[in-house]
């Protein structure tokens, strides 16, 4: 029986780059809010303060070595890379995949996540509008051909993750996409010696999914971060905001515990929809109390979540799980080790794939 393929979204942040500099101040990484963070309540976990990596430069080798060390502790089998691709003449933080495809280091599976949504300041102001930083856009067959010609080096190495000898692709908006950009990329693969991609699209709202098998894609994630809340009674929802104005807690935080049964459905045992593992979350750093947060995330309590997950892919003949994900500390969302906990997301991890075996 084959064992799960777990797949972990990586961010490449960790380092400064020109546009960071140029819109945020000199030096700018997401270690700035990171370290900035405040507890926004008692009991709050923050801020987050990384152990055995510290406060790394994505920049350094030997830093993303002992990322893909830890990561195969964990028996994560690769990292999906976001990869920020805005038109053919405009990459952002594209420097750190390009040194992992090109030296061939760290020896850990791979593959692409394309973050295809423009970045804004959001001002938190509904009269003021959010600032455009860098558009998405799609520039059409020269656009998709230069985009193809990136992805293909990828595609060829060695490490690239595949599913039935196909590429696995990622999209983060899937019904954004043009409808000719999935036959134009899988006849130019095709064209190039290889299977069609496997394109998985990010599912937001389950009645999306039609929409999205219908523009070619091969699979989905549902991501159900927002279901905590709106999949509530209307009468439970009420009592909530009534309870929410006197607690000093943010308005969107949750328990959990509480949360993780809302990220696990009977849908996710199809063979084209792939689940989701996560271990923590917690924007705050970020958006201060207009984040959600997910509080008294614990790695005992991520381990329950892990053997949830884990039951629907027993039956499958993919047994694909991402995870969402190593390094997302700014959304308190990662598995790498920090002060409070060590290596214990890393462990509960290991122990539940241990367990299913």
């Amino acid at each position: 029986m084959s064992k799960p393929r777990i797949i972990a979204f990586y961010l490449p942040q960790f380092h400064p780059f020109k546009e960071n500099d140029e819109w945020w101040g000199k030096g700018f990484t997401e270690w700035t809010n990171v370290g900035n963070a405040k507890p926004l309540f008692p009991g709050h976990y923050q801020p987050r303060v990384p152990a055995d990596l510290g406060y790394y430069d994505l920049r350094i080798p030997e830093v993303r070595e002992q990322q893909a060390q830890l990561a195969s502790e964990a028996g994560i089998e690769g990292f999906c890379y976001w990869h920020y691709w805005f038109d053919q003449e405009h990459q952002l933080m594209e420097e750190i995949f390009d040194e992992v495809l090109n030296s061939g280091k760290p020896d850990l599976p791979f593959c692409l996540g394309w973050a295809n949504h423009s970045w804004y300041a959001k001002t938190w102001n509904k009269d003021v509008p959010d600032k455009l930083l860098c558009e998405q856009r799609y520039l059409g067959i020269e656009d998709y051909e230069a985009h193809f010609q990136y992805a293909l080096k990828a595609f060829k190495d060695k490490r690239y993750i595949m599913v039935d000898l196909r590429p696995l692709f990622y999209i983060f908006d899937p019904l954004s996409l043009p409808d000719d950009f999935i036959p134009y990329w899988n006849k130019r693969c095709k064209e190039s010696g290889l299977k069609e991609v496997f394109f998985v699209g990010r599912l937001t709202k389950e009645n999306l999914y039609d929409k999205i098998k219908e523009k070619g894609f091969n699979a989905v994630v549902p991501e159900r971060m927002g279901y905590i809340y709106e999949h509530n009674p209307l009468w439970i929802r009420i009592i909530y905001r009534i309870f929410k104005l006197f607690s000093p807690r943010p308005k969107f935080c949750f328990d959990y515990e509480k949360a993780t049964k809302y990220f696990v459905k009977d849908i996710d045992k199809c063979e084209d929809v792939i689940p989701l593992l996560i271990p923590q979350w917690d924007h705050s750093p970020r958006s201060a109390s207009r984040g959600t947060i997910l509080h008294n995330a614990t790695p005992n309590k991520f381990a329950k979540h892990i053997a949830d997950v884990l039951s629907l892919v027993k039956n499958k003949k993919q047994k694909i799980i991402f995870l969402k994900s190593w390094n997302e500390w700014a959304e308190g969302n990662y598995m790498e080790p920090d002060l409070k906990y060590g290596k214990g997301y890393i462990q509960a991890l290991k122990r539940g794939l241990d367990k299913n075996r």
